[in-house]
């Protein structure tokens, strides 16, 4: 972050939290309903759901900077033009941001869940950092609303939680599964077949629920098992709680 100047604006990337604005830390509600610029990432053609948790929130002469990433799941991820398409996006999304602070204004970048915790923002806040003051306001994260969601306790005593995601390789997969007590299992969509293989190569499948829109209009809470055949939106998220160590 770049000194103390006062004619710099301040780039500030605020948590939103898992959907729910009630959900939302009363900081983050303070910022963003008083914020002149506001900034967020969202498909091509869609209105964004960090934008749709805000909805009624923003001061009405608020201007918006919508960032359209130019690829999602069009090609692979192991595709050399995905990190160069990405890369040339958040280059020019960064120089957007870098531009408004330089002149002064301050910009509120809505984040949904924690803006630490595998969101686009760390992308920006990477490349900003360095150059004009910013801030990160922390938040629930989805994995936090899911297994609230379910009822139960996700870690007890020395459980061991991994947090992974779905697009990894099914050998890794199953590999962490077998070496966790309690798991989170996020970017569901259509790799739920392979989840589902990793898990009962683990021996783990019957003990996995499937949450999905956790904490938002929608949401759905089932045992995996329970859901064979079904379509998994990207919002989903597989748990299996630790059985640890308790008095």
């Amino acid at each position: 972050m770049r000194g103390t100047d006062t004619s710099i604006g301040t780039i500030r990337g605020v948590g939103l939290g898992p959907g729910d604005a009630d959900l939302m830390s009363v900081r983050a509600h303070r910022m963003l309903s008083g914020a002149r610029h506001v900034a967020y990432f969202r498909k091509e053609g869609r209105a964004g759901r960090a934008r749709g948790i805000v909805e009624g929130l923003l001061r009405p002469d608020a201007i918006e900077f919508a960032m359209e990433y130019p690829v999602t799941t069009e090609i692979a991820l192991s595709d050399p033009g995905y990190n160069a398409a990405l890369s040339a996006f958040y280059a020019n999304c960064t120089a957007h941001l870098q531009g408004l602070a330089e002149a002064g204004e301050d910009v509120v970048v809505l984040c949904e869940g924690d803006p630490f915790f595998y969101g686009s923002f760390m992308h920006l806040y990477m490349r900003l950092k360095d150059v004009v003051p910013v801030q990160v306001v922390p938040a629930i994260t989805g994995m936090s609303a899911a297994w609230t969601a379910t009822g139960q306790p996700i870690t007890w005593g020395d459980d061991v939680l991994s947090v992974l995601m779905a697009t990894l390789p099914e050998a890794d997969l199953s590999r962490h599964i077998e070496a966790a007590d309690a798991l989170v299992i996020m970017k569901i969509g259509r790799n739920i077949e392979k989840v589902r293989r990793a898990l009962r190569n683990a021996g783990k499948y019957d003990a996995a629920w499937l949450v999905e829109y956790a904490s938002m209009e929608g949401q759905s809470v089932l045992r995996l098992a329970e859901a064979e055949g079904r379509v998994t939106p990207y919002f989903s998220i597989v748990l299996v709680h630790g059985q640890g160590r308790r008095p």
